[in-house]
């Protein structure tokens, strides 16, 4: 099993100067991965969400953290890949170009950057994101395996062109789709990638995707494959902090997640600006139940129906407090099909120095027990 980190550059109060430091704190947090044994880091990318991330060029971030390090595998945890964001020919040369000054060490992710505030940005079309994601992605598998590109699809034609350089992993990087629902986990497994499984609910959600990414596995014919080379890979998100003090772990982890659910729920659900207020020794389990509870009442305001993943955000059963209560949390994540544990440590309100501690005691505890385990 693979352990990783992934970034948001996620902050409450986001002043330039605050801003400025999370960028650094993160550069800071993936060295630190590496030293503490984590496989790989991930970065997002997101274009105009104020406090829920400003990680808007992943590319630069990750190729400063790759010249820092020598070891770590840097991820695109993703690239927006609808056109209006990333040309794919453009996206294949700068994935090729880190990959190569890496010496092979990228992941290259897909996603669509849904959110209206996103792509009324870049003038991306709504209605053609997943169309556009799927068809960039058949561009960069084709990109880097032939002397020219040559594309001819529905949405975007590319006449004969070499794309330059060509990456140090060959035939290239293995590919991922981002992955909240059914349908995307059977995307990704048709189109024979990874899936990067973002959600909140929890290992019994996580074994039920697993089953429904094998199922779409097993009766894939191939005909929709994106690539020559077939990447099978389930990462599951982690969110996770983890102190001496169990107690203070679970109150500082279950703040960061609410502030975390609370920026999505404002850019992806319309609700009001997050609460950044930070009281020291709050129930914060009771307040994560409130909120949860307020967007139901919204939703019931609306006539919108509640479903499952309406609340998922606000599950608060995830790796925070010892590393005793991570292990046991990692297990049950491996128990439902994880291939790779990708920690969420760096949430809004979490200061600094907590998340530090967090990867520390990932890498003498955590971890170690695992890799143990896999010699047995």
């Amino acid at each position: 099993m693979k352990f990783s980190v992934i970034f948001e550059a996620q902050l409450a109060d986001p002043t330039v100067e605050r801003e400025h430091q999370v960028i650094r704190d993160c550069v800071e947090q993936a060295v630190l991965a590496e030293e503490m044994g984590f496989d790989r880091i991930w970065a997002v990318e997101h274009h105009s969400l104020k406090w829920y991330a400003h990680m808007s060029a992943p590319e630069i971030f990750l190729t400063w953290v790759a010249a820092k390090t020598r070891r770590i595998r840097v991820g695109h945890g993703v690239v927006c890949m609808p056109f209006n964001f990333n040309h794919p020919a453009r996206v294949a040369e700068r994935a090729a170009m880190l990959d190569l000054l890496s010496g092979g060490r990228l992941d290259l992710g897909a996603g669509r950057g849904g959110t209206a505030q996103e792509t009324s940005l870049c003038g991306v079309d709504r209605d053609r994101t997943t169309q556009e994601v799927e068809e960039a992605l058949r561009i960069i598998g084709k990109a880097w395996q032939e002397e020219e590109l040559e594309y001819h699809g529905e949405l975007i034609r590319i006449d004969p062109h070499p794309i330059l350089p060509r990456p140090a992993q060959t035939p290239h990087p293995p590919l991922f789709l981002a992955c909240s629902r059914t349908e995307t986990l059977t995307q990704a497994a048709e189109l024979g990638i990874g899936a990067l499984v973002m959600g909140f609910a929890g290992p019994e959600s996580i074994k039920e995707m697993r089953a429904a990414y094998d199922a779409a596995r097993a009766a894939r014919t191939g005909d929709r494959f994106v690539s020559t080379v077939v990447n099978d890979h389930f990462s599951v998100l982690c969110p996770t902090i983890v102190l001496d003090d169990a107690e203070e772990a679970r109150r500082v982890g279950i703040r960061g997640q609410r502030f975390f659910a609370q920026s999505i729920g404002h850019w992806y659900g319309g609700a009001g600006v997050p609460d950044e207020a930070v009281v020291a020794g709050a129930d914060e389990a009771a307040a994560m139940r409130q909120a949860a509870e307020q967007v139901v009442a919204r939703l019931n305001e609306q006539r919108i129906p509640v479903r499952p993943t309406s609340t998922a955000t606000f599950n608060a059963d995830h790796a925070y407090g010892s590393a005793e209560d991570a292990i046991a949390y990692v297990e049950r994540l491996r128990d439902a099909g994880a291939d790779e544990i990708m920690c969420l440590i760096q949430m809004g309100t979490v200061p600094q120095e907590v998340c530090l501690e967090t990867l520390r005691q990932w890498g003498a505890k955590v971890i170690p027990h695992f890799r143990e385990g896999s010699r047995d």
